[in-house]
C-alpha cells in the first residue's frame, strides 16, 4: 500500500526515483466557478449496488478518471479487461474499504468549501498567469493511495487522505506526523502546489544541490501562499502555530546552521533529505525543529528576493529558476 505522497516528498522523489502520478499538460474547465466532480460516490453507488448501468457510467460517463483510478492508482488491471468490473467491485467490497467509502461520504456530504477555495485561487492565478488553464477536477476514494493525482487535462483528489489526523483507519497504516498532513484543510494547498509543480517542474542538471531544491519548493509554496491568502509561508506548509513561531524566532541562527555545515550546496541525498523529507521532527539547534524546514527556509529567500523586485510578477517568478542568482540578489539575513 503506497503511502501520501506529499509536495517536499515528490520533490525528493523527481531527483532520486519516480514518485507520484503526474503527467501532461491541463485543459481549461470554462466555468469561472471551479465545479468537483463526486465521481467518488458515483464509485461507492456502484460497489453497494454491482449493476451494470452504475458500471457503464463509469466506463462511460467517466471514462478517464476510472481508467485512472484501475491502471494507474490500484493497478488491478486494465479497463479492457473482460472481468475487470467485478475486480473492482470484489476490490471495494473489502471490509476495511467499504467502511472507508462509508466514512467518506458522511465527511463530505458536500465539498462547498473545497469548491469555493478552488475557485477563489485559480481567479486570482489566471489573473497572475493569464494562461493557466484549469483542470477537470474530480474526488475519489484511491484505498489510500496517492493523495492528489494529474494526468493530462484531470486533477483528482483522494478524500479518504484527507479524514483529519485522528482517523481511526489511519493508525493502521501510519505514522503521527504522517497523519499530520492528512487534514481536510490540506487538500486545497495541495492541489495548487501539485498543479503548480505540474507545470513548472524542477530544471534538473547536474549540479543540481540543496539550495536549489529549497528554493524550488519554497518558490511554488510562496506562491500558494498568495494565492490562498495564508498570513505566512508556515501556514501555507501545514505548519502549526507553535512551528512557525519557533522557526520565525530562530531563523537567522537556522540559516547560519545550514551555511557553517556547509549544507547549501550539498548533493548527499542524506543531506537533501534531512532538510526537505517529511518525517516527525528534524534535530537542529539542540532541539527539534519542523520537518520540511528547507523548504520554509526557501520560501523565505524568496519573501525577500520579491521584497527586492516589488515590479516582478508571479508569472516571471515561476519562470525564473536561476536560484543561485535569486539567492544572491534577494539580500537574506544581510541586515
Amino acid at each position: 500500500m503506497k503511502l501520501r505522497i506529499s509536495l517536499l516528498n515528490l520533490l525528493i522523489g523527481m531527483l532520486f526515483a519516480s514518485c507520484g502520478i503526474i503527467a501532461g499538460k491541463s485543459t481549461e474547465q470554462k466555468e469561472e466557478k471551479v465545479s468537483v466532480l463526486r465521481y467518488d460516490k458515483l464509485l461507492s453507488d456502484y460497489v453497494r449496488s454491482n449493476s451494470f448501468s452504475a458500471m457503464q457510467r463509469l466506463t462511460m460517463d467517466y471514462r478517464m478518471p476510472t481508467k485512472i483510478l484501475i491502471e494507474d492508482v490500484l493497478s488491478i488491471g486494465t479497463v479492457k479487461d473482460d472481468t475487470i468490473s467485478q475486480r473492482l467491485q470484489k476490490f471495494y467490497s473489502d471490509t476495511t474499504l467499504v467502511r472507508l467509502l462509508s466514512d467518506v461520504e458522511a465527511k463530505y456530504p458536500n465539498l462547498d468549501e473545497v469548491e469555493r477555495e478552488l475557485s477563489r485561487g485559480f481567479r486570482k492565478l489566471k489573473k497572475e498567469v493569464p494562461n493557466t488553464k484549469v483542470p477537470f477536477i474530480y474526488s475519489q476514494v484511491s484505498a489510500f493511495n496517492e493523495s492528489i493525482i494529474l494526468v493530462d487535462s484531470l486533477l483528482g483528489i483522494s478524500l479518504d487522505k484527507y479524514m483529519g489526523e485522528d482517523y481511526p483507519l489511519y493508525k493502521r497504516f501510519y505514522y503521527d506526523y504522517q497523519c499530520r498532513s492528512m487534514r481536510p484543510e490540506r487538500i486545497v494547498p495541495d492541489c495548487f502546489a501539485f498543479y503548480l509543480l505540474s507545470r513548472y517542474d524542477m530544471n534538473y542538471h547536474e549540479g543540481i544541490c540543496l539550495i536549489d531544491l529549497m528554493m524550488h519548493s519554497g518558490k511554488i509554496n510562496y506562491v500558494v501562499q498568495n494565492l490562498l491568502g495564508y498570513s505566512d509561508i508556515g501556514e501555507a506548509i501545514g505548519y502549526s502555530k507553535e512551528e512557525s513561531d519557533w522557526c520565525e524566532e530562530n531563523e537567522r541562527e537556522i540559516w547560519n546552521y545550514i551555511c557553517t555545515n556547509d549544507h547549501l550546496h550539498a548533493r548527499d541525498p542524506m543531506v537533501i533529505r534531512y532538510y526537505m523529507k517529511l518525517a516527525p521532527a528534524v534535530d537542529m539547534l539542540g532541539t527539534q525543529a519542523p520537518a520540511l524546514i528547507g523548504t520554509w527556509v526557501g520560501a523565505r529567500i524568496i519573501a525577500s528576493y520579491m521584497k527586492k523586485h516589488k515590479d516582478m510578477k508571479l508569472k516571471d517568478l515561476l519562470e525564473f529558476t536561476d536560484y543561485h542568482e535569486m539567492l544572491s540578489e534577494s539580500n537574506y539575513l544581510a541586515s
